[in-house]
Formats: structure tokens, sequence, C-alpha cells
């Protein structure tokens, strides 16, 4: 089993910045990517940001340009820049975590409350 914690969230003015921050942990696993998710109230969930273990990323068209991944292999770190923050950001944001543990899964941590507001 894989357990995956994010931290960093909270609440920001239009125009602000955040940096969330996922660990994983665990016993014997090796981690094939990492990404953040988001939900807002009345949306599905859907792929904010990725990047492999190689170092390959992708985003949402939306927050191109605003929103950086990046992550420390060494201490199965990955972290989510997030600057010039639009109300439309306001979402619970959910670290996952593509492993091999016997088989290939996904973890997801609990998930972190990301609210941008005047």
């Amino acid at each position: 089993q894989v357990q995956v914690v994010e931290s960093g969230g909270g609440l920001v003015q239009p125009g602000g910045s955040l940096r969330l921050s996922c660990a994983a942990s665990g016993s014997r696993f090796r981690i094939n990517s990492m990404g953040w998710h988001r939900q807002a109230p009345g949306k599905q969930r859907e792929l904010v940001a990725r990047i492999t273990s190689l170092g390959s990323t992708n985003y949402a068209d939306s927050v191109k340009g605003r929103f950086t991944i990046s992550r420390d292999n060494a201490n199965n770190m990955v972290y989510l820049q997030m600057n010039n923050l639009k109300p439309e950001d306001t979402a619970v944001y959910f670290c996952a975590v593509t492993a091999i543990v016997g088989s290939l899964a996904t973890y997801w941590g609990q998930g972190t409350q990301v609210t941008v507001s005047s």
C-alpha cells in the first residue's frame, strides 16, 4: 500500500500564489507518475498536471502558463506551483500517485482545499 498526503492549500486572493506539496510513502514501490487533479462543486474531477518519473509533463489547457509541476524522485515528492490564481481555480486538489506494488495501481490523497476569492 502507498500512502499519499497533500498540503499547502488555503485561501488566496485572485492573482495570488500557492504551492502544493504531495508526499508518497510506503514499503517497496516504484512510482510511474505523480499528478494533481481537482474537483469543484458540481463538476467532475479533472486532471490538472502530471509528471512522470522521467520528467515528462502535461497540463490542462486552463492552467498552462500559470501552474508548474515538479518532483523530487529521491524523496517521492511532487509539487504544484500555482501562480496568478483565478476564482475558477477554486476546488479540492487531489494528489494521485501511479505506482507499481506488485501491479500498476493509482493511489489518492485525501485532498486539500484551494479557495480563490476576494
